[in-house]
C-alpha cells in the first residue's frame, strides 16, 4: 500500500445507515459539552502525521451535495475529518464501551462506535481493517482503538479518519469542538481545512465559525437549502 497523506480530503458517500427506530434522546439526557474527550490521534499534527481535513457542519463542500451524500442529515458535513496515512493508530476519545464494530453506522471500509457516559457514542469511520477491540469491551481515553485507512480502500486517494458525535439513538449528531480539548484555532488553520462554510447573504453571519455549526438530526429537512447562497453552487451540483 501506498501511505500517502492527503490534505485535503475528497468528499465521499458515507452510506449512513442510521436506525429508523432508534428513538433521540432529549436535551436533559445529553451531556452539555465541558472539553470532557481528546483527539483521536497522538503527538502534534503535521504534514507527515494528521491534519484536519474538513470541519463539522455547513462546509462548501457538504453544501454541494446536500441532497444527495448528505441529504439524510439535513445537509451538512456531519463529523470530522482527519486526513492521515494509513495504519495511523486511532485513539478512543473519551472512556466508554464498544457498542458496535463493524456495524450498520456506515463509513466503510471498516468503522467503530463507542458509548460513552452523557447520552454521547463516537463513531470512527474509514478504519482501516477491523478494530483490535469487541463489542463489550470498556476502553479508556487515548487507548488504541483501531487503524486509520482509506474511505476509497485505496490508502492513496482520500486516507482519513471520519470521526463523529452522536446521541446513543444515533439520531442526533453534534458540533464535536465543544467536546474535544483541542487547540482548533490552530488545527484549522494548519489543516487542509481553508475552503469555510457555504454562506446565506440573507443571514451572513450565521454558521461561520468552527464552533458555530448546527446540530443534525437524521431525516429532518434540509438546514442549508438558502434562496441567497454564496457562492453559488456549481451547475448540476446537489
Amino acid at each position: 500500500m501506498h501511505w500517502k497523506l492527503l490534505s485535503l480530503p475528497i468528499l465521499l458517500l458515507l452510506g449512513d445507515g442510521l436506525a429508523h427506530n432508534a428513538p433521540a434522546l432529549p436535551d436533559s439526557q445529553i451531556a452539555r459539552p465541558s472539553r470532557q474527550f481528546g483527539l483521536p490521534f497522538a503527538g502534534d499534527p503535521g504534514p507527515t502525521t494528521w491534519l484536519l481535513g474538513q470541519g463539522y457542519g455547513n462546509t462548501l463542500g457538504a453544501y454541494r451535495q446536500r441532497s444527495s451524500t448528505y441529504g439524510n442529515i439535513q445537509g451538512i458535513h456531519f463529523g470530522l475529518d482527519f486526513s492521515a496515512p494509513c495504519g495511523t493508530p486511532v485513539r478512543a476519545i473519551g472512556d466508554g464501551t464498544v457498542s458496535e464494530v463493524d456495524g450498520p453506522h456506515g463509513s466503510p471500509p471498516h468503522n467503530l462506535v463507542i458509548r460513552h457516559a452523557g447520552g454521547l457514542s463516537s463513531l470512527y469511520g474509514h478504519l482501516l481493517e477491523r478494530a483490535s477491540v469487541r463489542v463489550g469491551q470498556t476502553v479508556r481515553r487515548g487507548q488504541v482503538v483501531g487503524k486509520s485507512g482509506d474511505s476509497q480502500g485505496t490508502c492513496v486517494s482520500a486516507p482519513h479518519l471520519h470521526l463523529e458525535l452522536r446521541d446513543w439513538g444515533h439520531q442526533r449528531l453534534f458540533n464535536p469542538l465543544p467536546y474535544i480539548a483541542a487547540d482548533w484555532d490552530t488545527l484549522t488553520l494548519a489543516g487542509g481545512f481553508s475552503r469555510g462554510y457555504e454562506l446565506d447573504l440573507n443571514n451572513p453571519r450565521r454558521w461561520q465559525t468552527p464552533d458555530d455549526q448546527p446540530e443534525a438530526r437524521r431525516g429532518g429537512r434540509l438546514l442549508n437549502e438558502y434562496a441567497n447562497p454564496w457562492p453559488p453552487a456549481p451547475a448540476g451540483a446537489r
